[in-house]
């Protein structure tokens, strides 16, 4: 008996193919708080493709979060397509979970917020919930082009558990001319 009881916990444990992104945003999230401009200093990725090249689909540059009336979060970022700079919206549903939102953007359908001091920075994660465990991309917004040195070490500790396979980080020139519109 005690042999089946563990053969079935490890079999629950090797089967569950969620991943768990520890948060440590405050726990009612103010969306009004994180709006106004950012900069993408940071990225971190499960899949290499998500973001090896500057039209990885999940290589964007954030450029500002609005909040809506209803508490919903629009992304303003630009990427790379078809050789040039593209700017793109996209809104960000809240969902009943403080900090999490869904939305439709290159096959991501989760956004979660995991950690924000709201004036300095925000970490973001997506995820593509259709391929778990493989479709996981993060990164770290600053209030300026210049990485917080405390605040990287904050986000490297942060995506420590996670499967991340890929890291980038920019300089603040990068992070200041990122993808221009």
């Amino acid at each position: 008996m005690k042999c089946l009881l563990l053969a079935l916990s490890v079999a629950l444990v090797c089967g569950t193919q969620a991943i768990f992104i520890p948060r440590t945003a405050p726990k009612d999230l103010d969306v009004q708080k994180v709006a106004g401009t950012w900069f993408s200093v940071a990225m971190a990725a499960s899949d290499i493709g998500l973001l090896n090249t500057q039209r990885a689909p999940l290589r964007v540059y954030v450029k500002e979060l609005r909040p809506t009336p209803e508490n919903n979060l629009e992304i303003v970022l630009h990427r790379w397509e078809d050789g040039s700079c593209a700017e793109r919206k996209i809104l960000a549903e809240k969902t009943k979970i403080p900090a999490e939102f869904k939305m439709n953007y290159q096959e991501v359908n989760k956004l979660r917020v995991l950690d924000t001091d709201y004036k300095n920075y925000v970490f973001l994660c997506g995820e593509k919930a259709a391929v778990q465990g493989q479709g996981l991309a993060c990164q770290y917004l600053a209030r300026t082009p210049k990485a917080d040195e405390g605040v990287m070490e904050q986000f490297h500790a942060a995506l420590k558990l996670l499967p991340m396979n890929i890291w980038l980080r920019f300089t603040p020139t990068q992070a200041e001319e990122r993808c221009l519109v």
